[in-house]
This record gives structure tokens, sequence and C-alpha cells, in this order.
């Protein structure tokens, strides 16, 4: 794995964070982006986990390490999906609390980690009182949230002073890896369903190193850095196209757009991308890049 830093000074509230919080302050909490994502998520814990989850993982030592999670943090796993960040954080001995907007994403947690019992909630509207945890986690949730700042801002409102909050994103351009799938669906014509909006002009940011860096700081987190994690995530064919076809995410989305006429299109087109990244064996070697991002409160 490599990764580049970019960083901002530890600096006190600027008039740009006093600004944002201010229109944070008058936006509705639950924005269109957030009831499409509601849609796209419900009965997807299995495929989930038989799928991305296993890329997702990558990534969760690092952010627990850069949310200095270890024996005793008192923590928040924001958006635990099948419990991935939450297995590994009991595992260091700290004091794990768990939420997840989906019911069948937080039961696939409670399974995974039976002493931990997850909250159904959703940023940026989280059921704790004020300087309630040490750290907060949140492994690529931000991509799921209509209104990031806002969902960054209540991580830092939970979390005690000198505590730490820590995300991960996907890094957009993404990686010849991430955008394989993609590709293919963009070469037989399907494009994004009409009922999936994006993000609001006013909530988007850019999802580069100083990009995210610069979200942690106007949302009010000190000193933010924000590395960019590069790695192969390895495996068969079959299961890589598999999630989305199931109906995970917005590529998935896009894929089960055209039917099953598109679908089959894209799958040919997607065999024949394959060839870019098969090993002898016949697996995949996906190039992938994300963003690491975290700040002290």
């Amino acid at each position: 794995m490599t990764e580049a830093t970019a960083a901002t000074e530890p600096t006190e509230p600027t008039e740009a964070t006093e600004a944002a919080e201010a229109t944070e302050a008058t936006a509705p909490a639950i924005t269109s982006f957030d009831h499409a994502e509601r849609r796209i998520w419900s009965g997807k814990a299995e495929p989930y986990a038989d799928t991305y989850a296993r890329l997702c993982a990558h990534l969760v030592p690092a952010v627990l390490d850069a949310a200095e999670v270890g024996p005793g943090t008192r923590v928040l796993d924001v958006g635990c999906g099948t419990g991935t960040v939450t297995a590994a954080a009991v595992a260091r001995g700290a004091s794990v609390y768990a939420a997840d907007a989906d019911p069948g994403m937080a039961a696939a947690t409670r399974r995974a980690v039976p002493g931990v019992t997850p909250h159904i909630a959703r940023l940026p509207e989280l059921p704790y009182p004020d300087d309630t945890f040490d750290a907060a986690v949140g492994n690529f949730v931000l991509n799921h949230v209509g209104r990031p700042r806002a969902a960054l801002a209540e991580l830092r409102r939970i979390t005690r002073p000198g505590g730490r909050v820590a995300v991960t994103i996907w890094r957009s351009p993404g990686a010849p890896g991430q955008t394989l799938i993609g590709r293919a669906a963009q070469a037989v014509g399907l494009t994004r369903p009409t009922w999936l909006p994006a993000l609001a002009p006013q909530d988007d940011f850019p999802r580069t190193p100083e990009g995210l860096a610069a979200l942690l700081d106007t949302a009010g987190l000190l000193g933010a850095e924000c590395t960019e994690p590069a790695w192969e995530h390895r495996c068969d064919p079959d299961t890589w196209w598999a999630g989305a076809e199931r109906g995970i995410g917005a590529i998935g989305q896009v894929l089960n757009s055209g039917g099953a006429e598109g679908m089959a299109a894209a799958r040919r087109a997607y065999d024949d991308l394959c060839t870019e990244f098969r090993t002898r064996e016949g697996l995949l070697v996906l190039p992938h890049v994300a963003l690491l991002a975290a700040g002290t409160v």
C-alpha cells in the first residue's frame, strides 16, 4: 500500500467554518440523496458482505490507527455495515459502539460481533450526547450521506475535546480497478437512472486529499490531514461482477437500469475489459485508491 498526504494547519474555527455551520443549520437534515441511498442499500447486507465489504476492509487498520483507537478507547463505528471495523476495534480492546442507517446492516454487525448492539441511526443526526466518545470512525460512509460537512460536524459533536475523528472515502477520479464495471456499463450505453440524484452542489466537495482535508477543516476539526492509500484488491471476476449485478451502490443501479438485455451486454463488455487485470490463475488484480482523513476535536 502506498500513500501521499495533504494537511491543514491546526487552527481555531475560522470565518469559513462559521459560515459553513450557519448554512448547515438552515439546510434539511435528510436530503433526496439520503432517501435514494436508503432505497439502494435496503436488503443489501448479504450481497455487500460477499463482495464489496472485503474491498473496504483493506483500510480498517489504517482508519483505526488514524483515530488512535486502542485498549479502553470509547469509539463509535458509524456506518458500521457488516461489522469489519467494529470487530477490529473490539480486537484492539476498545469499548465499541456502532450505528448504521440500514437495519439489515445493523443486524449484520450484531451477528458478526455479538457483544455489540448497533443503533439504527443515520448521519447527520445521531442519538448520542455531546462529547460521548474518545473517537469516531466512518469507513467509506461520507460517500453515502447527502450532507458530508454536516455529517463530519455531527461526528465532531459526539466526540470529546481532544478526541479523534477519522473517515475514508473513494478518491475521484478513481483508479482503473474502481472504474472497471462503470466502463463496461458506459461501453454499452447504460447511464445513471433519473431517480438517482447526485449531491447538491453546495454539499459536494473535491474527492482529493486537499478537498477532504478542507472539508474536515470547515466542519471544525483541527489539524486535519488526508492520506491517499493505494492497494490492489484481488478477487475472481464473477465475485467482482456480482456486487453490482445484485444492485449494490450507484453502479449497481446503473447496471440494472438496462434490464436483462443491458445487463448481458454489459457483462460481455466487462469480460473483455477484465483481460487488463487478469492473472494467469484467473483472478483479477484491481488497483484502488482511497482517501483517509483525520482530525482532532
